[in-house]
């Protein structure tokens, strides 16, 4: 891969944008293999959280000016396959079976901001930017709408889209962007310990949590939620990871997903 890196430590799995030079701007390649690497790490059983970070000093600048221009240049049907093609990453993040951590820097300027809000967490440096900058040249936030929205709500997506005016760190946490800001000397060992911990939880409970949420986090409360909510609870209590992780917890010793912890690391 020419503008990723993946690599490996223990059960997390760091994915890093590679371009510094252009500040980690998107084009068609650096999407698809993005794309290629996060499916990568959601088919692997050894990986339990995925990390998306940069090189250089920013997250991203969006998208590269080069792929612009020659976006500019083809039919619709060809800047629509096009899109399609970020929208493919999108929601392969955003549906990831595994948790997905943002490590923020920087700027984050249009598509990028999308990325962040398809991440389940995201952790900023405090000095980091963001923007929807489409409008300013002509164009709409159009494909990661769906996922800011959801982040930052509607009436915030209004001002935001509309105004295409930067924002810093605080008020991304405000806003729902963000989760946690945190100091540039300590973000990483944050990152990793916040990932460590997350790696002793169930695979299969992580899964079905994330697919949960994104089943019914907008339904109304009612009869329907009531009936996905028990039927999924009554699998997950019979299941293989559920019937190992109460019985764990009943005999007070850890459960075997949790091999590289020991008992007394875990009571």
């Amino acid at each position: 891969m020419d503008f990723i890196t993946v690599s490996q430590q223990s059960a997390i799995t760091f994915i890093t944008m590679n371009r510094p030079a252009l500040h980690n701007a998107f084009n068609d390649q650096m999407i698809a293999e993005m794309t290629s690497a996060f499916l990568d790490a959601g088919r692997d059983s050894s990986c339990r959280v995925v990390v998306l970070q940069s090189e250089g000093k920013h997250f991203s600048a969006g998208a590269d000016l080069n792929w612009m221009k020659n976006m500019a240049g083809l039919t619709r049907e060809e800047n629509r396959a096009d899109a399609m093609r970020l929208a493919e990453l999108m929601y392969t993040v955003y549906t990831l079976p595994k948790m997905v951590i943002a490590h923020v820097k920087g700027a984050s300027y249009g598509g990028a901001l999308g990325l962040i809000c398809a991440c389940d967490v995201a952790f900023a440096e405090r000095d980091a930017t963001f923007c929807l900058s489409e409008v300013k040249i002509g164009l709409a936030p159009a494909v990661i709408s769906p996922y800011v929205i959801e982040a930052m709500g509607m009436r915030n997506a209004r001002r935001f889209m509309l105004s295409a005016e930067v924002f810093d760190a605080q008020l991304a946490t405000a806003l729902g962007v963000v989760h946690e800001v945190c100091d540039a000397m300590e973000v990483e060992s944050r990152i990793r310990d916040y990932a460590a911990a997350a790696t002793q939880n169930g695979p299969n409970a992580v899964q079905q949590c994330k697919q949960l949420i994104q089943s019914i986090g907008h339904d109304k409360i009612g009869a329907h939620t009531s009936s996905v909510t028990a039927d999924l609870i009554a699998e997950l209590r019979v299941s293989e990871e559920g019937q190992e992780g109460l019985t764990a917890f009943l005999q007070k010793r850890i459960p075997s997903w949790r091999s590289g912890q020991n008992q007394s690391e875990a009571q």
